[in-house]
């Protein structure tokens, strides 16, 4: 017993340290290397300490560093690293806070401006990738972190979602939309996270991804922390899925149907636990957070216990564990399968992730977009760098926070990075 405790307390019982990377730093020296995908796909496992009142004692160490935001800039522009055979190129700018993203088969693009609670209509009217008219088609929805924030698409109608509402607007014909029906009003408190996310399932229904109030809690409010089914001609609604910190992105997979989706892991627990999870999303299913990360292993650092008077350990083992699992902080944002044919066959049916980036890791992970790679029976094999080049000087700055993925008309993949207030542009160019 004495030997595993002092192996445990060497990997985990370290000093509580705040790392902070200004640009200006007094002793000139510079942080670690940003680490390839080869490091990134080292995550290990921590070691469980063997009794309960030991799990209450451990502490991490939790490195606080956030790259400093630098303007766009087209020079900046040209130093991001795209596939060989793709291009980028902006597709709008000027926008507050562009979040999420829904494409009409038209090719009209809706964004949410969630710290203007504004709704804007872009339209590339000459089809040369860029956007020449950018429309409010809608304002007056929240406000900051209140805003507008998810959308969904469903024939003539837009339905929109704040932190405790969700609308459905009608589509008129020039693309405008009519005054929001307010179809629910009493969603869960946002707390901690207040991201909210929706999209239609092949069953017709509509699911509403909720987060959790805090990094690390039971939740008093059931709904918290889940994926909820909700019917969208009444709006009464059903837990679908629940244990997920924060899966702000999740979708079907256009071959199997199966519903997938990223999960945040929690905070200060060190650099690399837990990692963040790619879950296959089943009804009922209960994936584990807070008591649990990954591949149902015990979070060491919690200091409440399961429900039903379980053992962690037998706790964890009834949860569904993750498929696949990536560098944690990374911060997976929104999730998008390839469904067009633009891109080479070999991407048809791979998703494509935008990471926003970590604050509390050394060095500093994510700022970029990654594909999930897929087989033909619709199963995922792994994650590789897309597009990358958004974190800057070691870690010590960064030029985008990535949030919004889709797939244009023609197409492209549209990203949002709601940081400088840009919508990139994807395609393929041969080679």
């Amino acid at each position: 017993m004495r030997s595993t405790l002092l192996s445990f307390s060497r990997r985990w019982l370290v000093p509580l340290t705040l790392l902070l990377l200004p640009l200006a730093c007094s002793s000139g020296s510079a942080p670690p290397a940003t680490p390839g995908p080869s490091q990134e796909a080292r995550i290990p496992t921590p070691q469980v300490p063997p009794t309960q009142t030991e799990v209450r004692a451990v502490t991490a160490e939790n490195n606080l560093v956030r790259p400093a935001k630098r303007d766009f800039s087209d020079a900046l522009l040209r130093q991001l690293s795209v596939r060989p055979g793709f291009s980028l190129n902006v597709f709008a700018q000027g926008l507050t806070n562009p979040r999420v993203l829904a494409v009409r088969p038209d090719g009209s693009v809706y964004v949410t401006e969630r710290e203007a609670g504004r709704v804007t209509l872009l339209r590339d009217t000459n089809a040369d990738g860029r956007v020449d008219q950018q429309t409010p088609v809608l304002t007056g929805l929240g406000q900051k972190e209140a805003g507008v924030h998810g959308l969904a698409l469903r024939g003539d109608q837009l339905y929109l979602v704040t932190v405790k509402q969700l609308y459905v607007a009608d589509i008129r014909s020039d693309g405008s939309l009519g005054t929001p029906r307010e179809l629910l009003g009493d969603l869960p408190d946002g707390g901690q996270h207040n991201n909210r996310t929706l999209a239609f399932g092949p069953d017709g229904a509509l699911y509403l991804s909720v987060g959790s109030t805090c990094n690390a809690c039971p939740e008093s409010n059931p709904e918290h922390a889940t994926l909820l089914r909700i019917d969208p001609a009444t709006g009464s609604r059903t837990v679908f899925a629940r244990g997920l910190r924060n899966t702000i992105g999740f979708a079907w997979h256009p071959t199997t149907g199966q519903l997938w989706g990223m999960d945040h892991g929690s905070d200060s627990r060190g650099d690399d636990f837990p990692p963040e999870e790619l879950n296959l999303l089943e009804q009922g299913g209960d994936y584990g957070w807070p008591f649990c990360a990954g591949k149902q292993v015990v979070d060491p650092f919690i200091s409440s216990e399961p429900p039903g008077d379980l053992a962690r350990a037998d706790y964890c083992a009834r949860t569904k564990p993750s498929t696949l699992e990536y560098q944690g902080h990374s911060a997976p944002m929104t999730l998008v399968f390839y469904s067009g044919s633009q891109f080479p066959a070999e991407f048809r049916n791979d998703a494509f992730l935008a990471l926003r980036g970590s604050w509390n890791r050394n060095p500093p992970t994510g700022y970029k977009l990654v594909r999930v790679r897929f087989d033909p029976q619709g199963q995922p094999l792994g994650f590789e760098d897309f597009v990358s080049g958004w974190l800057l000087d070691n870690g010590r700055a960064h030029f985008g926070r990535l949030v919004g993925t889709a797939v244009a008309a023609d197409g492209s993949l549209l990203l949002t990075d709601d940081a400088n207030g840009v919508i990139y542009r994807i395609s393929y160019t041969g080679g």
